[in-house]
């Protein structure tokens, strides 16, 4: 077991009360990589301090863009963002170390895309090990050049098209990060650049391109950019991450006695796909939007202690809306009556980890049986879960992982340890502490 194991108590009490959760990871990226893109100073509040968005910030920085944020007392960033606008990035004086972050990597091949610079983008071990075809081919169909040509892996290295071409792309699968990169490069293209998907996935990008003066159409399966336009600063605050929220209110779900309302958190209908299934299943949950931030909707989640919760079938056509949350949606249906299928799972093979693996591997710990079948993951819970003494679960370096894997320990019969649990810094830093703030 690694060094930085940690040893994960049971809570004391229930958890009530009112919290905020760190700011939105996805919007934290494009508020970042938005503002080096534009024209101008864009001021930023609310955007998440994590290893993952601190990789789009050194990347930013390296290509030209002056990034001044601050810490703020609630751990967020806060500060300025001076774009390179019309000149364009700067050729980097090295590679692009993209860490652990492939929302940095697959973004930045978008952003580099229309401008003729010679950039080599690389990661961690992990991330050198996620596929990155579904990116480059896109936009070579616009005239971006990558060594080596075929590469599916990380180094990559990019020279961008001056005079880069719009195009209508069918996407072979729903994703935000591909997506959202055929998008910046069409910022630059002369004319009409269109993305049709399969299913819907996140479309903060669409929402947030209009404040930086893009015009831009969000349809439910389909997104596009008139270009060339010249991007503007604009001024952004930073909603909360629904998906650490998702933790939370796990938590409040199976620790009796609980009631939590989770406060400005996005409410954006592509990123609570979790409340959805949590309804499913019979969970006491709701939202309430209360303001908009731009496009995006904000608000509450409110979620009570729910002492019977059944299984449920979540289609292949929502996957995309649950697609960070499915280890934590596995953990709960553990506890639930009969069983949970997850269809359409296999792009979570190649997230951080194989997390399909990962969630197998766990439960199998915990004394529940889950299984892989014909690309759909199925859980059998057990309502009267209790935990065998001593467990040790294998977080693989995944922070989402390592999460679920807490809230065994925090919220079940016995102390559980977690390896590698500091890998929960790429997203929810402070995650153990939020949660002992509302023990009662």
């Amino acid at each position: 077991m690694s060094n930085d194991a940690k040893m994960i108590e049971p809570l004391s009490g229930a958890l009530t009360g009112e919290i905020k959760v760190p700011g939105d990871k996805s919007i934290s990226h494009r508020a970042v990589l938005l503002s080096a893109m534009a024209e101008g100073t864009s001021h930023l509040s609310g955007v998440l301090d994590s290893e993952d968005v601190r990789s789009s910030i050194s990347a930013v920085t390296q290509l030209g863009a002056k990034v001044d944020l601050k810490k703020c007392t609630d751990g967020s960033l806060e500060g300025t963002v001076t774009g390179w606008g019309q000149a364009g990035p700067v050729q980097p004086e090295s590679s692009i170390d993209c860490g652990n972050s492939g929302t940095t990597a697959r973004l930045l091949m978008g952003v580099l895309a229309p401008w003729p610079i010679e950039v080599t983008l690389t990661g961690d071990d992990s991330l050198r090990q996620r596929p990155m075809r579904r990116n480059t081919a896109p936009l070579m169909k616009m005239g971006v050049q990558f060594k080596p040509a075929e590469a599916d892996r990380l180094p990559i290295t990019e020279t961008g098209c001056s005079d880069i071409r719009a195009i209508t792309y069918d996407a072979p699968m729903a994703s935000a990060q591909l997506k959202t990169a055929v998008l910046l490069a069409g910022v630059y293209a002369d004319g009409t650049t269109t993305l049709n998907e399969p299913a819907p996935s996140r479309n903060h990008t669409e929402l947030m391109l209009p404040e930086y003066g893009v015009p831009t159409t969000a349809g439910t399966r389909v997104a596009k950019v008139e270009g060339p336009t010249v991007m503007h600063a604009s001024d952004l605050k930073v909603p909360g991450d629904p998906s650490s929220a998702a933790f939370l209110c796990a938590a409040a779900l199976l620790k009796r006695g609980s009631d939590v309302v989770v406060r400005d958190v996005s409410l954006n209908s592509a990123r609570i796909g979790f409340v959805r299934t949590l309804e499913r299943m019979g969970a006491n949950i709701s939202e309430h939007i209360e303001g908009y931030e731009g496009k995006e909707p904000y608000g509450t989640i409110h979620v009570k202690f729910t002492d019977a919760l059944r299984g449920c079938e979540i289609p292949s056509q929502h996957f995309a809306s649950i697609l960070d949350e499915v280890p934590v949606l596995a953990f709960v249906a553990a506890h639930a009556r009969g069983v949970t299928v997850f269809r359409g799972v296999s792009e979570l093979h190649n997230k951080e980890t194989d997390r399909v693996k990962a969630i197998i591997d766990g439960l199998e710990l915990m004394g529940i049986d889950a299984w892989e079948e014909a690309e759909n993951l199925l859980v059998e819970g057990n309502p009267n879960l209790q935990l065998p003494c001593g467990l040790v679960f294998n977080s693989y370096g995944d922070h989402r992982i390592a999460m679920t894997w807490a809230l065994a320990g925090l919220c079940g019969n016995t102390p559980v340890q977690v390896s590698d649990f500091d890998c929960i810094a790429v997203s929810y830093p402070n995650f153990i502490k939020n949660i002992q703030k509302l023990v009662s």
